[in-house]
């Protein structure tokens, strides 16, 4: 019932969520292409991603988008 009153998709869900749940789905090799950060290219961890990721607005906002993309 709230995550329909917030109206956020991403109500409750957490980045470490986001990211386990990509990884599960495309792998870090696809991660990487169609996210072109190297997080995801260079010796790529669920831990290093999540702390550029929180520190790097925009492509947290793209590591969204394709959550959300997979998720619909």
């Amino acid at each position: 019932m709230s995550e329909k009153q917030s109206g956020d998709p991403l109500h409750g869900v957490t980045l470490e969520q986001i990211v386990t749940t990509l990884v599960a789905a495309c792998g870090w090799d696809e991660l990487g292409r169609q996210i072109e950060i190297r997080c995801f290219t260079s010796n790529p961890s669920v831990k290093s991603s999540l702390k550029f990721l929180r520190k790097t607005p925009w492509a947290r906002k793209k590591v969204e988008g394709l959550y959300l993309t997979l998720k619909l």
